[in-house]
């Protein structure tokens, strides 16, 4: 018996690979720090003070994949994705504001489920509100959006990505990252996104 007791822990340490809630948040912050340090390096906002690094190894693969579909989904919608704040009706100034702004749109976003199209698309509003901030000269507030990122994954996310085995998954969802390859399983679902997360704009800026 104390043989199969054994054999049954080994088992479970060998066939459970998901990640814990810790790793997934961290590694959700490490993402959010890559996708908004690519958007200011674009923008020409980026310095040193910011304290962006990017990740390397497998996560380094799923922020590649990750900034690849975001541009996809903002050549799509592009209006969506500009001047968010504004749209928002909120000022960048208030730390609580902003966070409350982000954590909000969050929560509309996933409030019918959760998807790969939906996962990119926070990460593109944190890009782009991420790149307001810096505009606006409050730098600091930078810090904010990644870490409320980690919130919003802590919370709501962790479950549907251990399912799937944490954020490599998202790789899947591309055959070729090539900027000149546009065929991938989550283009169409992008692609409605845009048309949900306007209305899910218009809806915010009825309820101030």
């Amino acid at each position: 018996m104390e043989m199969l007791r054994r054999s049954s822990v080994f088992a479970a340490e060998v066939f459970d690979r998901s990640p814990s809630d810790k790793v997934l948040v961290s590694q959700a912050k490490a993402l959010c720090r890559d996708y908004i340090q690519a958007r200011l390096s674009r923008a020409g906002w980026l310095t040193h003070e910011h304290g962006l690094a990017a990740s390397g190894g497998t996560l380094g693969e799923v922020s590649k994949v990750l900034l690849w579909l975001g541009d996809e989904l903002e050549c799509l919608r592009p209006t969506v994705y500009r001047n968010v704040a504004r749209q928002l009706n909120i000022t960048i100034a208030s730390e609580s504001v902003l966070s409350d702004a982000f954590l909000a749109v969050a929560a509309d976003i996933f409030s019918t489920g959760v998807t790969w199209g939906k996962v990119v698309s926070l990460f593109v509003v944190a890009g782009a509100l991420a790149q307001e901030c810096v505009i606006s000269d409050h730098q600091a507030m930078v810090h904010t959006i990644v870490d409320c990122m980690g919130e919003f994954v802590r919370k709501s996310l962790t479950s549907w990505l251990k399912k799937r085995g944490g954020w490599a998954d998202l790789t899947k969802c591309v055959v070729n990252t090539d900027p000149s390859f546009h065929s991938h399983r989550v283009v169409s679902a992008v692609c409605a996104l845009g048309l949900y997360l306007k209305a899910v704009v218009l809806y915010l800026l009825r309820e101030k």
